[in-house]
């Protein structure tokens, strides 16, 4: 089925671009430096130092559609609107709290299975129905160079390939942890914590034993090296349960005064942790070079996560599996035996306008089994701080013939934000 032959039979896409111009359009009016400051002094309590705190406020709406060829499972269509409303208490020596609400609402028919609402017929689209408190910290910046942070909290370290808060979905995942940030040495972020459970997407509590560790160094005008260890004893999920030795260089250097060169080279060892009954050894790479140029940026790479047979592979359980290997997200669990993901990447603005387009090939991880080959493209729009706009589209085009099990997917997303 073609985009726009989806689109013409969609009456609930059409309401969501309609819905989503309506907000583009407000936002650019609303967008006057005066409104805005009006508002950020309101959320301030009238306060520019914000001495009494200050409420935070962060709306996105979202027509999302999967469209596969399963011919067990109908089209998902889900539109949906997520809020969060926070309160951040101002600081009183060195300590600082923030309790943070989060709400998603559906509306409309919602044809699709958020894996809550019972509606297994359909394609999945994790963004349920419901409510919680998301985050509800304390933190203490009274040691030099140091912030320790208890309670739950959002954690992202490096890119989210390990640990981080799934912030694509409507309801993000955040941890019940204590997190300790040092940076009193030249250069160095260390950051050192541990992670007693998880609030996930689903909206469940998954508990786990998480210590981790990640410290990076910079080097200026050349990139970060990062080294780090996460260990984690997923108490109900044994299977991925795992531990986690890597390294990292990151980062963009100046060849001419039009020209920057980008580059990453990151290298990961993981076995079994703790529980897993799975007894295994498995290897990660992921290796990226590039260019921009003239405002335009284009990057090809190559991520592999090694599978070792049976049921077990190079396993990421708390990553924001979203942002790899494809948007149509075929492979947020690697398969046995394993992944290599070849694409190439290209990124730049017209009129402050944000083009991207992304191409992948899927095989396994000696590159004999191929899976399939995918098409990623984004246009997306700020308007100043606090108002935007987003189109994505995915299309998986799967080589069933791999005996792979999986199936030509499309996906469209509509989305427009406001943030303060």
């Amino acid at each position: 089925m073609s985009l726009d032959k989806t689109l013409t039979k969609s009456k609930q896409l059409t309401l969501s671009a309609f819905s989503i111009a309506l907000l583009a359009m407000s936002g650019s009016q609303m967008a006057s430096a005066g409104v805005n400051e009006s508002i950020e002094n309101a959320l301030k309590f009238g306060q520019d130092d914000a001495k009494y705190g200050q409420i935070k406020f962060d709306l996105r709406y979202r027509f999302e559609q999967d469209d596969s060829k399963n011919p067990g499972l109908d089209k998902g269509d889900a539109s949906t609107v997520r809020l969060r409303l926070g309160y951040l208490t101002p600081e009183f020596h060195g300590l600082q709290g923030y309790a943070e609400y989060e709400t998603n609402q559906d509306f409309g028919a919602n044809t699709y299975n958020s894996r809550r609402n019972g509606k297994g017929g359909y394609q999945t689209i994790v963004d349920p129905q419901e409510h919680e408190l998301n985050q509800l910290w304390l933190s203490y910046k009274g040691l030099a160079d140091t912030e320790i942070k208890v309670g739950r909290q959002r954690i992202k370290l490096d890119n989210d390939r390990f640990i981080g808060n799934v912030g694509w979905r409507q309801l993000e995942m955040t941890y019940d942890s204590v997190l300790v940030t040092n940076k009193s040495l030249a250069n160095t972020t260390v950051k050192v914590g541990y992670i007693n459970q998880a609030q996930t997407i689903h909206s469940f509590v998954q508990p786990m034993q998480t210590p981790f560790l990640n410290v990076a160094y910079n080097f200026e005008g050349y990139g970060k090296l990062t080294g780090y260890s996460y260990l984690i004893d997923n108490n109900e999920a044994s299977a991925s349960s795992n531990q986690t030795y890597g390294v990292s260089f990151v980062g963009k250097t100046k060849v001419t005064d039009d020209v920057k060169a980008h580059y990453r080279l990151e290298y990961a060892y993981q076995k079994d942790y703790e529980n897993n009954p799975n007894q295994y050894e498995a290897d990660y790479f992921h290796i990226v070079g590039g260019a921009s140029a003239f405002g335009v940026t284009a990057k090809v790479g190559i991520e592999q996560l090694d599978g070792v047979g049976a049921s077990q592979g190079f396993q990421t359980p708390l990553a924001t599996g979203h942002a790899f290997n494809g948007w149509a997200d075929q492979f947020l669990t690697t398969p046995a035996d394993g992944l290599r993901d070849v694409y190439a990447l290209i990124t730049g603005k017209v009129h402050g306008v944000k083009l991207l387009g992304v191409y992948h090939e899927f095989s396994d991880d000696t590159g004999s089994m191929d899976y399939g080959k995918e098409w990623n493209f984004l246009v997306s729009k700020k308007f100043g701080k606090h108002y935007s706009v987003l189109a994505k589209y995915a299309y998986f085009d799967s080589n069933t013939a791999s005996g792979n099990f999986r199936f030509d997917t499309q996906n469209f997303w509509l989305q427009a934000g406001v943030h303060f």
